[in-house]
């Protein structure tokens, strides 16, 4: 029997780092769908890194929004899925974005190996933080 979560508790699920799935529309072939790191705060807007002129982001601006589901690999199974507009698309923020992104999914050693291979500002120069703010919730424990 599924249960499906309440608003606080699709939040709270959200917020949790895990890997999501992104889904953009394409107009002429099936959706694009690849895993990707995201910032969340309950009540805030999703944020997702990119690289400007990927496929990911010549899609996303076409399309102007996009859909993410993130998931539990183990039982019992949860899940929350979230769509809406894209309500920013520019140029990522060192220290305020990509940082914080970051420390999100890695800690430690591992955090500052990670940065330190970026070079820094100039090494994200052709990235974006892509923001969404989600009008479209589903989710639940099946």
């Amino acid at each position: 029997m599924s249960h499906v979560f309440s608003a606080a508790e699709r939040e709270a699920f959200l917020a949790a780092p895990r890997v999501a799935v992104v889904s953009i529309a394409r107009k002429t072939r099936a959706p694009l769908s690849v895993p990707i790191w995201y910032a969340y705060t309950a009540g805030g807007e999703v944020g997702l890194w990119m690289e400007a002129g990927t496929p990911k982001a010549r899609a996303l601006a076409v399309a102007g929004c996009f859909s993410l589901c993130v998931h539990d690999e183990v039982r019992p199974y949860r899940y929350v899925s979230v769509a809406g507009p894209v309500t920013s698309m520019a140029p990522i923020d060192w220290e305020q974005e990509l940082i914080p992104l970051i420390k999100r999914y890695l800690s430690g050693a591992e955090a500052q190996t990670y940065i330190a291979s970026l070079d820094g500002p100039a090494g994200v120069a052709n990235n974006l933080f892509v923001r969404m703010r989600p009008q479209h919730w589903r989710g639940e424990q099946i």
